[in-house]
C-alpha cells in the first residue's frame, strides 16, 4: 500500500516565489471511514461479535473523553495519546486573568513512535498535474524516509519516474 499525493502546478500568490507556477504536494483525500465499517472490521479482526464490539468502541470513547477533559493524557491503542489544550492570550497582571482569554480549544495528538516508524517506511506514490489539470508525471517510492530539498541541490534519494498513463501494481 502506497500514501497517494498529488503535486498539482499553482500560481503563487504570495512570498518568495510569488507571480510564479510551482508543484504544491498534497495528500490525496480518502473517503471517511464510517465508525460502522471500523467496528465491523475490528469484530472481524478481533474474533468478537459486532455488538461487543460496539459496547467496547463506545465505552472506550466515553472513557476517553472523560479522562482527556480531566487533564489527562490518555492512551489511544497502537496509535499514541490524545489530550486537550488551549490558547489564550496573556495579561501582565493576575488581576486580569479570566477565561475571556482563551481563543480557542484543541485537541492534541501525539503520535507514538511505532506509527511514525510506519508512516516513515510506506511507500508514496505521486501524480502530477499541470495547471490545466492534465496529467504529466507519476512518480512511485519505496521512500527511504530521506528528505530532499531541491532548493541545496542535495541528490534525490531514489524515488523511480514512471511515465505518465499506468503505474506498476496499479489496477491489478
Amino acid at each position: 500500500m502506497a500514501l497517494k499525493v498529488k503535486a498539482t502546478e499553482q500560481l503563487i500568490k504570495i512570498g518568495k516565489y510569488e507571480g510564479k507556477y510551482r508543484y504544491i504536494m498534497m495528500p490525496e483525500l480518502y473517503t471517511s471511514l464510517s465508525q460502522e465499517k471500523v467496528i465491523k472490521e475490528a469484530a472481524l479482526r478481533s474474533g468478537v461479535s459486532k455488538g461487543i464490539m460496539q459496547a467496547c468502541w463506545d465505552a472506550a470513547g466515553e472513557v476517553i473523553k472523560a479522562w482527556a477533559t480531566e487533564g489527562h493524557s490518555v492512551a489511544l491503542p497502537g496509535l499514541g495519546t490524545m489530550r486537550f489544550g488551549l490558547r489564550a492570550k496573556s495579561v501582565e497582571k493576575v488581576d486580569e486573568v479570566k477565561a475571556g482569554l482563551i481563543t480557542s480549544r484543541r485537541i492534541i495528538f501525539t503520535p507514538a513512535v511505532e506509527l511514525k516508524d510506519e508512516l516513515a517506511g510506506t511507500a508514496i506514490q505521486i501524480t502530477c498535474y499541470d495547471r490545466d489539470g492534465k496529467e504529466v508525471k507519476r512518480v512511485t517510492s519505496t521512500d527511504s524516509g530521506d528528505i530532499e530539498d531541491p532548493e541545496n541541490d542535495q541528490p534525490s534519494s531514489g524515488g523511480q519516474t514512471q511515465p505518465s498513463g499506468d503505474v506498476p501494481g496499479e489496477g491489478d
